[in-house]
């Protein structure tokens, strides 16, 4: 298997994973998130969203949040950011990096954005356009690439052109997202290698639920079709408020555990990624679904069984 010396973990913990849970994180909870993080050796953290709060109250606290975080030079803080009302906002806030989204399924899309695919790029155009003028790299997220809540399979025909449309845009990076955790390796690589011949691999990102214990087995597929960036949650937090039935993120310290054990370099300590992913635990109140989390725990408790 052909597989890289480094692979980029991208941490979207801080908005992805937050966003979702019923329980509010203070404002100086998510600071010491982020810090923590910043701390543990990541160099893209996606740290809150723009979305009104109105869909996303759990991230009310955006400004907030990206004013007190400690911020290490070469380390890109980056946020959502929907619209030109949220870019506004993101300026002001002084984000380092912005991402757009949209979904590769129409009714996931309508769900989501509450806009149809076509009415959903007038939209994002200004925002990435504005966010190049400004000197911001840009990300574009394409959700229910490997299948829709609503839909079920999604063509990659579909997948292909929402891409092209973001790349046209200007957008600099696309995350390939398994929305409901519904992808297999083998549609990971079928789907990479159709972009791959219209989009190089160093602009795909891939980012996977985790709702069919399939993330990792699809994470190295995506690093054996030549991919090396993937996004990850801090203790697999997450899922998405629009698509019923999805579970969290791949855990950022289980993905941590299997690139450290094949020698491949992410630059992050995976240490002190477990004892974030310990700290908040306590911060939510709740056990984190991470396979590492389960063996910790076991460890502190004193588990001796097989």
């Amino acid at each position: 298997m052909n597989l890289p010396s480094e692979v980029m973990l991208k941490e979207v913990g801080p908005r992805d994973g937050l966003q979702n849970e019923s329980r509010v994180v203070s404002t100086e909870d998510k600071v010491e998130l982020v810090n923590r993080l910043t701390a543990a050796g990541f160099r893209h953290i996606e740290v809150t969203s723009f979305v009104h709060p109105k869909w996303i109250p759990a991230l009310a606290d955006a400004d907030a949040v990206l004013a007190a975080i400690d911020r290490k030079p070469g380390v890109s803080y980056s946020a959502l950011v929907p619209n030109e009302r949220g870019l506004e906002r993101a300026f002001r806030a002084k984000v380092d990096a912005v991402n757009v989204f949209m979904s590769a399924s129409e009714s996931h899309n309508q769900k989501n954005i509450n806009k149809s695919i076509a009415e959903t790029y007038p939209v994002l155009r200004p925002v990435v356009e504005g966010a190049k003028a400004a000197g911001l790299p840009v990300r574009g997220y394409v959700s229910t690439v490997f299948g829709c809540p609503y839909e079920g399979h999604v063509p990659i025909s579909q997948v292909l052109e929402v891409s092209e449309r973001l790349l046209d845009m200007g957008v600099d990076e696309l995350s390939l997202g398994d929305t409901i955790g519904v992808a297999v390796p083998t549609q990971v690589t079928e789907v990479v290698e159709a972009l791959a011949k219209r989009v190089p691999l160093s602009k795909i990102a891939l980012h996977f639920h985790d709702t069919r214990g399939t993330a990792i087995a699809n994470i190295m597929a995506g690093m054996a079709a030549g991919v090396t960036i993937f996004d990850a949650s801090i203790g697999g937090l997450g899922g998405c408020p629009y698509a019923p039935g999805a579970s969290g993120n791949v855990a950022t310290d289980d993905v941590l555990y299997l690139l450290d054990k094949m020698g491949i370099t992410t630059g992050i300590d995976r240490e002190k990624v477990d004892e974030t992913a310990a700290w908040l635990e306590g911060v939510l109140g709740k056990e984190l679904p991470s396979h590492a989390r389960a063996v910790n725990r076991g460890q502190t408790e004193g588990c001796t069984k097989p």
